[in-house]
This record gives structure tokens, sequence and C-alpha cells, in this order.
């Protein structure tokens, strides 16, 4: 029987396969890309917002705590959105004619919340509980980056599944005093700067950190990496 196909038929073939698996590999290549950067994650992108609020000035330039306007991130899933009237404690005294500030006012005057822009926004299937990380030693900083130095407000880290795990797997690398949580300062211990917490005094981060793990009664890692601590 005569030959069908002609024998270059083979070698079509072979570039083909070839070339689709080049093809798939790269498009899954460039959506995990693409999900890690700024266009998706808009990591290091200041939102618009409607005040201009800065953060460098009011935490790092005024000292005001973050529990000041979040009240609720101690006690609760969500940090808080501060309402219009923690803004009026202040700005009815000081910059009370400030053109910038003049949908603060309104917002007063009419009861009509602020419609501020989420910067750091999870997906609806993942839980988060901001109380549970404050209380076992999770600074702000780690999550929100340094945010007395911001400006504009804008996401610090990507936020994503791979991101929290490295934490998950080992909490130790990140864990500070409770009492420091809110310290937009503090310093991981080293040589030149110890830290003391329980009478003890550490100069390496992971030794404070196994410390405070068991003294904050975390739990184990495969309970921090299984699917359902974080969805529900």
């Amino acid at each position: 029987m005569g030959q069908i196909f002609h024998r270059s038929t083979n070698a079509i073939s072979r570039f083909t396969i070839l070339g689709a698996v080049v093809v798939v590999g790269g498009l899954l290549w460039f959506f995990a890309e693409m999900q890690r950067s700024s266009y998706y994650t808009y990591q290091g992108v200041a939102r618009t917002q409607p005040v201009p609020f800065s953060h460098q000035h009011h935490v790092g330039g005024l000292g005001i705590d973050c529990r000041y306007c979040h009240t609720s991130v101690e006690v609760s899933s969500f940090a808080g959105i501060p309402p219009t009237k923690t803004c009026i404690n202040c700005h009815s005294q000081i910059w009370t004619n400030a053109e910038m500030l003049e949908p603060v006012r309104a917002s007063f005057r009419t009861g009509k919340p602020l419609q501020w822009e989420r910067v750091n926004d999870l997906p609806d299937y993942v839980y988060f509980d901001h109380s549970i990380h404050v209380n076992k030693g999770v600074g702000c900083a780690s999550c929100h980056g340094q945010v007395d130095q911001m400006p504009l407000m804008m996401a610090a880290t990507q936020l994503n599944m791979e991101w929290c795990l490295d934490c998950h797997r080992q909490p130790e690398k990140f864990l500070r005093p409770v009492s420091q949580v809110f310290n937009m300062r503090y310093a991981q211990p080293s040589g030149e700067n110890p830290v003391t917490v329980g009478g003890k005094t550490f100069t390496n981060q992971i030794a404070l950190g196994t410390y405070l793990r068991e003294q904050y009664k975390l739990r184990s890692t495969s309970t921090l990496i299984s699917c359902s601590t974080c969805h529900r």
C-alpha cells in the first residue's frame, strides 16, 4: 500500500506538538506573572480617594496611633474605616476652611459617609481576621508596609495566597511583642538592637519568634496552612 502522508508530516506533527506545549506553558507563565504584577494587585499604586488623606502626615508626623481611626482592629475581623466624626474631632478645630477638606465637612453636615476606596481588599472567598493577627504579634507594617511614610495610601504587599502562606509556614520570622504591634518604627532584634520581652533579651528574630509563638499559643503549622483556615 502506498504511503498516504508525505514524510515531512512527521516533522510537522512534532513541531506542532512542541509548539503547542511551548505556547500553553508560555500562557500559564504569563498569567501567573500577571497575578503577581501591580496591574492585578495594585501593589505600589495609590488609589484615588475622595480626600487625599496622608498617613505620612497623620501617623509619621503627628504620631496618631492606628487604633484612633481603626477602632475595631483589636477586637474584630475588620479594622474598620473611620467615620467622618473621627475626622471632625480634629478638623472642627484646625484646617476648618481648607478646600480639600470640604468633602469631609459636607459628609458631616449631611450624614452621608465618604466613599473611601479600599486599598487592601481580599477576595470574598478569603477569611481574614485582624484581631487574631494583632493579638498574636503580627505588626501592622508586616502586611500594610510603612504607612507612616506614605503620603497617599497604597498596597505595600501582594496579599496573594503565596505571600500569606510564606508567613503561615514560618510565623516566627515575623512575630513581634504584642506591645509593639502598632509601633511603625519597630525593628527586629539584632546584636545592635536587642529586644526584651518576658524578662528575656533576644538578639535574633528566629529565637524571639519561636519564644513568642509558644507564649501566644499559635496553632501548628499544619493547621495554619490548612485550606479551611482561610477558606471557610
